[in-house]
């Protein structure tokens, strides 16, 4: 099955210290084929540079980037975003809102290729055409 896993979950199935709270996430990965929106690679790396993760770490971080399937950015995807955007602001939805952007950007992504996300975020909840992970 193909699957859009979030940045937290992502995030916390190559994190020693957090990967037990989202074991049963991470478990959910295993045997599916994941996907990641480009802007959780953004913020993934953008993470590592504030940690100041070293070298060997931030290779391990490519490493489990390349073992998914990054959702490209096209104009259908654009269109999507827009769309689900629009969405969310008719129903009053939080992710019509900036401070979410990239989470819009992360929900769009799973529309787009018609792929449940993998998640632990309420933020996800009752979004409109998107369906959850948990």
């Amino acid at each position: 099955m193909r699957i859009l896993v979030d940045t937290g979950v992502f995030s916390a199935s190559i994190s020693r210290r957090r990967r037990a709270r989202f074991e049963s996430h991470v478990a959910v990965m295993a045997g599916n084929q994941a996907f990641l929106a480009a802007v959780t690679v953004a913020e993934l790396r953008y993470g590592a540079l504030v940690a100041e993760w070293g070298e060997q770490r931030r290779r391990r971080l490519e490493q489990s980037i390349a073992a998914t399937t990054v959702v490209s950015v096209s104009d259908a995807l654009l269109t999507t975003a827009a769309e689900l955007r629009h969405a969310c602001r008719q129903v009053g939805h939080a992710l019509h809102g900036p401070v979410h952007a990239n989470d819009l950007w992360i929900a769009a992504s799973a529309v787009h290729i018609g792929a449940p996300l993998l998640t632990a975020d309420a933020v996800f909840d009752d979004v409109p055409r998107l369906d959850l992970h948990r």
